[in-house]
């Protein structure tokens, strides 16, 4: 008994020492002096997580034009002009620029400027990059009207771009992130794996990446701007966007890209999270490889958009967000031509349309799509609606880098993607998706050709009078919509969901949303 005594003694002692440590060692919070940033809880969180549905296929800028590249590269490199929030040209890494003739362009780069690498940025690395992206078959289009001899170097800090033909949206096209500025020490260095380790001069460095799983990237400390706010962002990739939002919810990501419609009330009634939302440049759609038969018979075309009900899609998959389109450009897109007349849901005149073609009977399809759940919803529903016309149509459900590669070769029949007029202007919703010379990688996955098309579009960018510029386009848009080689589904909406403690994020229409300023309060 005694002994027990004595035990309970000791750790009575032994408890009230370890009270004391703890109350000595405990952290006092007090008032933070610095009003943009949270009081000090007793630790502060340095790395941004933000998940959205797939991972980057490649971080060079011109081996790639798809959203999940570009929304990690968008945070690695600068461009000459930038596109603010509201679609307005900024400076970038040019200070200024004037225009010298129909065809020129003189820009005035901003000086003291570090790549990621310690290399000093120069007009001889915009016209490596001007160069370079000229012999992208990926992004090639969106800088092709430079004139690969009209690019000359007067200084360091100053350089003219010419055009081969006059150009009017050359400045949009030069806020694009496949004109993203690289330096050439870093392109030689990185031989063909440079794409798995990019410099550039933008507010965040490459650090890792692990393939399919997550990019991490840190503060660039000799950012020539405004310092990033975070120490480290990661992108993670998680394709399904329920596991995105629950991952938001646990607090294992900060930020989700993407938003399941499903998802949106979800995240609007849960006090720890923020739901952001914001019409984009997007627009979805169902494209038909025109090489292959029986797409090339402008008919079955046009019989499988009556056989397709969109509205009915609309309304069960994207509940709400987003709204119907009746062309490839969304309203927000200038020369968006919305009086063009949405092909009716008519079972009969599909059907009669199919027997023209001498296809009563139908045939054996496939409807590709990537790993997301949204567009997966799309295929089988539109698979279930071919049978009123006797289409037996496959889902084929393809990863993001298969699908781009597969589509890109002409290996699909039909397919589901969308298109991002990153630029606001209509010759980029218009020119790689439906000239003759695009097919491909460079964005006519549908590998549709019209010699009038062609020579609207031409005459169209190169045109500085903006009425017959609008009216080629408007005309564009009826031949696109009386030829049908799409499906126009919806434009879209960026969906983002946060946690509530993030702060200073800004949306971007293109969806390519720069994280410099964001913190957590």
């Amino acid at each position: 008994m005694k002994k027990n005594k004595k035990l309970l003694m000791l750790l009575s002692m032994i408890l009230a020492f370890a009270l004391i440590v703890v109350g000595c060692g405990k952290t006092t919070t007090t008032d933070n002096p610095d009003t943009d940033q949270p009081k000090d809880t007793g630790s502060v969180k340095d790395t941004l997580v933000v998940a959205q549905n797939s991972d980057a296929k490649t971080l060079d800028p011109h081996g790639t034009n798809d959203n999940a590249s570009s929304r990690v590269i968008k945070q690695i490199y600068d461009t000459l002009v930038v596109q603010d929030e509201n679609m307005e040209l900024q400076p970038g890494l040019a200070e200024s620029w004037e225009k010298i003739d129909d065809l020129t362009f003189e820009f005035k780069l901003k000086q003291g400027v570090k790549f990621h690498n310690g290399e000093e940025f120069k007009a001889s690395d915009v016209k490596f990059t001007l160069l370079r992206a000229l012999e992208s078959p990926h992004v090639g289009h969106i800088v092709g009207a430079i004139n690969k001899d009209g690019i000359e170097i007067v200084d360091d800090y100053t350089i003219r771009i010419a055009t081969t033909e006059p150009f009017a949206p050359l400045l949009s096209h030069l806020a694009h992130t496949a004109s993203s500025i690289l330096n050439e020490k870093a392109v030689t260095d990185g031989g063909n794996d440079y794409g798995q380790k990019p410099v550039g001069t933008g507010p965040f460095k490459f650090e890792s990446w692990v393939n399919g799983d997550e990019i991490n990237l840190a503060k660039f400390e000799g950012y020539h701007g405004e310092k990033a706010k975070v120490e480290k962002v990661k992108f993670r990739s998680i394709s399904e966007a329920t596991n995105r939002t629950i991952n938001l919810e646990t607090g294992e990501v900060d930020i989700i890209y993407d938003v399941l419609p499903t998802d949106v009330k979800r995240i609007e009634e849960d006090k720890d999270l923020v739901l952001m939302r914001q019409e984009n440049l997007s627009t979805t759609y169902i494209g038909f490889n025109v090489q292959k038969k029986p797409f090339d018979d402008v008919r079955v075309r046009q019989a499988i958009n009556h056989a397709v009900d969109v509205d009915s899609i609309i309304e069960a998959v994207m509940q709400g967000v987003g709204e119907l389109a009746n062309g490839p450009l969304g309203p927000n897109v200038w020369a968006s031509n919305q009086k063009l007349v949405p092909y009716e849901y008519n079972v009969e005149k599909a059907k009669e349309l199919m027997k023209e073609a001498g296809l009563e009977n139908g045939f054996k399809t496939s409807i590709w799509t990537n790993d997301s759940k949204v567009r997966m919803d799309i295929a089988e529903i539109v698979q279930n609606q071919l049978k009123a016309i006797n289409i037996e149509a496959e889902v084929k459900v393809v990863e993001w880098g298969a699908y781009l590669d597969g589509t890109a070769k002409g290996e699909h029949d039909m397919f589901i993607l969308g298109w991002v007029t990153v630029t606001g202007d209509p010759d980029y919703g218009l020119y790689p998706l439906f000239h003759s010379s695009q097919f491909g990688d460079a964005g006519n996955r549908t590998f549709y050709g019209n010699a009038k098309i062609d020579e609207l579009l031409d005459k169209a960018r190169r045109s500085t009078d903006q009425a017959e510029r609008e009216k080629a386009y408007l005309e564009v848009q009826e031949i696109v919509r009386d030829d049908a080689p799409w499906i126009f589904l919806n434009n879209g909406e960026n969906v983002e969901g946060l946690r509530s403690n993030v702060k200073g994020f800004v949306q971007h229409p293109a969806g390519h949303h720069r994280l410099g300023s964001v913190y957590f309060e």
